[in-house]
C-alpha cells in the first residue's frame, strides 16, 4: 500500500465531500493529481463517501475518462470520430500502433506515449485530428504524425 496516495486522496476528500454529488469531482481531483486513480484510493473514497468500493470502481470503469494506470509522458488521442475516419483517420491509427509498437490504452515500453482513442476533438473540418496533451493537431497524416513523435523526441517536453 502507498502511504502517500492514501493520505493525499484523503486530503482531496476532505476538501471536496461537502460538494453536491462530490464523487466525479473527487475522482477528477484524485486523477488530476496522480495521472490516475490509483487502486489504493478506491477504498478511502468508499468510505469517505459511504459507498461501496464496486460503486466507486464502477463509476471509474464507466467512464472512460478515468485511467487506472499512469500514463506516459505524453497522452496521445487520435479521434475516431466518422469525420476523421472518413478522411484516413483508420490508416493513421493503424500506422500509429505500428510506429509506436502499442494498442490503444498502452504505454511505449519506455514510458513516453500513451496512446488512446477519442470520439471527437471538435476539429471535423480538418480531419483527421489528433490530440497531446491540451495541443489538436489538424489534418495528421502518416507523415505529419511521424514528425510529431521527431518533435517530442527532440523537445523532451510539450510539442
Amino acid at each position: 500500500m502507498n502511504t502517500e496516495q492514501i493520505k493525499k486522496t484523503q486530503q482531496i476528500v476532505e476538501k471536496l465531500s461537502s460538494l453536491e454529488g462530490p464523487l466525479l469531482p473527487i475522482l477528477h481531483a484524485v486523477q488530476d493529481y496522480f495521472g490516475h486513480v490509483p487502486k489504493e484510493s478506491v477504498p478511502v473514497i468508499a468510505k469517505s463517501l459511504n459507498l461501496s468500493r464496486a460503486e466507486v470502481q464502477g463509476v471509474i470503469s464507466f467512464y472512460h475518462g478515468f485511467r487506472e494506470q499512469p500514463t506516459g509522458r505524453y497522452v496521445l488521442q487520435i479521434c475516431r470520430a466518422e469525420a476523421c475516419q472518413a478522411m484516413g483517420g483508420r490508416q493513421l491509427e493503424n500506422h500509429a500502433r505500428q510506429r509506436l509498437g502499442i494498442d490503444f490504452g498502452e504505454t511505449t515500453e519506455d514510458g513516453k506515449v500513451t496512446l488512446e482513442p477519442v470520439y471527437c476533438l471538435g476539429n471535423c473540418a480538418c480531419s483527421p485530428s489528433v490530440r497531446v496533451g491540451d495541443q489538436v493537431y489538424a489534418r495528421v497524416d502518416n507523415e505529419r504524425f511521424d514528425q510529431l513523435l521527431a518533435k517530442m523526441d527532440e523537445t523532451g517536453g510539450v510539442v
